[in-house]
């Protein structure tokens, strides 16, 4: 079972980004489950949402403690919430941020973990580019899907459009193409 937690604030798309990736799951003939946990429901507030894949019937419902991916759509959580707690030195780390991995801290993090799998993703900006809007969950299962190979950026883009139509839908998945673009070896944003 591969399990991934995902840190945001209220009106990130923090659940949605967990839905998503669980709908994409799907779409490749795997079990997953996705659901979120919130302290005070308010926009700006700390939200998790929760995502579980594997290929059979998943039978846990409890959070996530021991991640083997973490997503932060939200650099300020870093120093509010323990976006780390029981990350392993095999996880992935995505973090969404224009500034370096050390500008923000995390030196000792990346000396845990191997340098391949933490990385910055400017999401928020991709996001802004091209849909118009400073949500960073799309372009961050983008680049989720170049990290670690779970699920492919097909089915992120075919659960974003069966989720969003039109212009956002497309937005959405030119983010998600865009991030995951960047974040293969040969195009990094910024591994540590």
């Amino acid at each position: 079972m591969f399990e991934v937690r995902v840190h945001g604030r209220g009106g990130q798309g923090v659940v949605t980004a967990a839905e998503l990736l669980s709908v994409a799951a799907f779409r490749e003939g795997k079990y997953a489950q996705a659901f979120p946990t919130f302290g005070s429901e308010r926009t700006g507030a700390p939200v998790t949402a929760f995502c579980r894949i594997a290929d059979s019937t998943i039978r846990a419902r409890e959070p996530i403690v021991e991640p083997d991916a973490v997503v932060v759509q939200d650099p300020t959580l870093l120093r509010q919430v323990d976006v780390f707690g029981g990350v392993g030195p095999d996880a992935y780390v995505l973090v969404n941020t224009t500034r370096s991995l050390d500008d923000l801290g995390l030196a000792q993090l990346a000396v845990r973990l191997r340098p391949d799998r933490l990385v910055a993703v400017p999401a928020t900006e991709l996001a802004r580019t091209h849909l118009g809007r400073p949500l960073p969950n799309a372009a961050l299962l983008g680049a989720f899907a170049a990290l670690t190979g779970v699920v492919s950026l097909e089915s992120v883009a075919e659960a974003i459009r069966r989720r969003f139509s039109g212009a956002t839908g497309d937005g959405n998945v030119a983010a998600a193409t865009a991030a995951f673009d960047g974040v293969r070896p040969d195009r990094a944003y910024a591994h540590a």
